[in-house]
């Protein structure tokens, strides 16, 4: 049975038309009317409001390395303390947690856990934060914000699909530490056939977070076929450099059957170095490669001397070359939040 919330939580950010709310968080602005639930199947009509209805539905907990998210450059070591709950305001044809992304509100299992609860199991598993993951967490902004404020002191990472508008994504960035953020692919069709989405909205997003001052990583999952052309990921790549920064760390992860698109086949290990040789010529200085074992995709360099500063494998890394947030080599900073 799923968890039936002790608490009513009324929505944030929304207008009510009618007996129609106008829901902002996203930039679907779904309509949605008394007793039917928005995209993301985490908003429902109520006649009185508009109902954050999985607030403190939590389907999945687990402590993970922070790497795992992925986060390279930020706390690297680090425990964080995952969880998640159900819905996505997108429909990715490919997503590996389709049986709580896309299942609707109330009807996966799930259990109640308050703010307090939340942040209260974090410190006894003596993490350094949450992440907030597994589905798409900003559809949970309400629960975010109310647990984070329970102990200001733990670190909030939000490991999420993009899709949000302004203002609560700036209202997130004043409580998250680290993001990392997936970008689907280059061109608004893919986004529109796979995700049911649009580029720009996603683009939009990171360059607000980067301007707010959080950490960003970015992910690109190469779908055999789909997304992984030379001039898309060239695009990409420029797109980063130029808006954002040659320092922000891009992970293309390796494509694995799933969901609706079972029948693609792995993306060959040839194609991520071909991807990352793309982006290190359009000058991005942190790329890396995930979901397979590389010897060039998992450590990271000083991009000035080359020196190796941290050394991985899977998921254990070894600080072989920083001293605080510098090459220990030839003292160069580097975007690197320890």
């Amino acid at each position: 049975m799923a968890a039936i919330s002790p608490v009513r939580m009324e929505a944030r950010y929304y207008e009510r038309d009618g007996d129609v709310y106008i829901c902002g968080l996203c930039p679907h602005r779904c309509r949605i009317g008394i007793g039917k639930y928005g995209r993301c199947g985490a908003r429902r009509g109520d006649p009185d409001y508009l109902v954050a209805d999985t607030y403190g539905r939590v389907s999945s907990l687990c402590v993970d390395p922070v790497e795992k998210k992925p986060l390279y450059h930020y706390k690297p070591g680090s425990r964080i303390f995952s969880v998640g709950s159900v819905g996505c305001n997108m429909t990715c044809k490919h997503c590996q947690n389709y049986s709580i992304s896309q299942s609707p509100a109330g009807r996966k299992r799930t259990t109640y856990k308050s703010p307090q609860d939340l942040a209260a199991m974090c410190n006894r598993e003596k993490s350094d934060g949450i992440a907030f993951t597994y589905n798409e967490p900003t559809i949970w902004i309400e629960y975010i914000q109310d647990t984070m404020r329970c102990d200001p002191e733990l670190d909030c990472v939000i490991v999420t699909n993009g899709l949000i508008c302004e203002k609560p994504l700036r209202d997130l960035c004043g409580i998250a530490d680290a993001m990392n953020i997936d970008v689907k692919g280059f061109t608004d069709e893919f986004y529109m056939k796979i995700c049911g989405a649009h580029l720009k909205d996603v683009l939009d997003a990171i360059k607000v977070a980067k301007d707010e001052g959080v950490h960003i990583e970015l992910t690109y999952l190469l779908i055999p076929g789909h997304n992984d052309s030379p001039d898309e990921i060239k695009a990409f790549a420029e797109w980063v450099a130029k808006e954002l920064s040659v320092d922000v760390p891009v992970h293309f992860s390796r494509f694995h059957p799933d969901n609706e698109m079972n029948m693609v086949p792995w993306t060959p290990g040839e194609s991520l170095e071909k991807a990352m040789d793309i982006a290190e010529a359009a000058g991005l200085r942190h790329v890396y490669l995930g979901n397979i074992i590389s010897d060039d995709g998992s450590d990271t360099f000083c991009p000035e001397c080359g020196n190796v500063v941290i050394k991985r494998t899977g998921y254990l890394i070894d600080i072989v070359g920083l001293i605080g947030d510098r090459c220990s080599s030839c003292r160069t900073r580097l975007n690197i939040i320890r």
